[in-house]
C-alpha cells in the first residue's frame, strides 16, 4: 500500500455561496445537524453538475439489489484500502445501521484470516482487495462470487466497489475532512 500523506485541512472548501441551483440539488443529499450539507457534498459542490449525477448513481448504489450488510463490507474494505478516513468513517455509521458490529468493522481493517467471516463475506472482502490491487477480480474471487451472487448483483458488486475506489482518490486528494461525530479508524487502527 503506498504511503502518501492525506491533506489534514481541506484543498477545497466545501462551498458556502449556495445558488437557488445547488439548493435544490443539496436539499437531496445528507445535511449535518447544522443545517450544512456534510463535507462531501459541500465540496463536490463545487461542480454542481458532477454533484447532481453523483448523487443519481451513488443513490442507485445504496440502494439497490445488495444486501445492505455486503455492500457495506466491500465499502469498508475499500474505504481502507485507499486509506480513506472519510469514507470509512461514514460507512462505519451505515455498517452499524446495516447490521455490522463494531468487532466485524474493525475487522475490516486487518487481515480476512483473522474474523471468523463467512465464505460470502470472504469473497466480498477478496473482491475489494482484488480491485484495489490490481483493477480486476481474480478467478479465485470471482468463482467465490459467482456461487453466490446473481449477473445483476454481480454487476452491482463491482460498479460498488469501483465507484467508492473513485470516491475514496476524491476524498483523500480534496482533503475533505470528517464531518461532526463522525468516526475515524477504528481504535488502535492505523492505517
Amino acid at each position: 500500500m503506498p504511503n502518501t500523506q492525506r491533506p489534514t485541512s481541506p484543498r477545497l472548501a466545501p462551498v458556502t455561496d449556495v445558488t437557488p441551483e445547488l439548493t435544490e440539488i443539496l436539499s437531496k443529499t445528507l445535511i449535518r445537524p447544522d443545517g450544512q450539507p456534510i463535507n462531501i457534498f459541500g465540496t463536490l459542490a463545487h461542480h454542481p453538475r458532477a454533484l447532481k449525477r453523483f448523487n443519481v448513481f451513488g443513490g442507485l448504489l445504496l440502494n439497490g439489489l445488495l444486501p445492505a450488510r455486503d455492500r457495506e463490507i466491500v465499502i469498508l474494505r475499500v474505504g481502507w484500502n485507499c486509506r480513506a478516513v472519510y469514507e470509512f468513517g461514514q460507512h462505519t455509521l451505515i455498517g452499524r445501521r446495516s447490521g455490522l458490529s463494531d468487532t466485524e468493522i474493525a475487522a475490516l481493517c486487518a487481515s480476512p484470516e483473522d474474523h471468523d467471516w463467512s465464505a460470502d463475506e470472504r469473497a466480498l472482502i477478496a473482491l475489494a482487495d482484488d480491485l484495489c490491487t490490481d483493477n480486476c477480480a481474480s478467478d479465485a474471487t470471482w468463482a467465490a462470487l459467482r456461487a453466490r451472487w446473481s449477473d445483476a448483483e454481480l454487476v452491482e458488486l463491482v460498479l460498488v466497489a469501483g465507484n467508492y475506489r473513485l470516491v475514496s482518490g476524491f476524498l483523500n486528494t480534496m482533503g475533505v475532512q470528517l464531518d461532526p461525530g463522525v468516526p475515524s479508524w477504528p481504535f488502535g487502527v492505523v492505517p
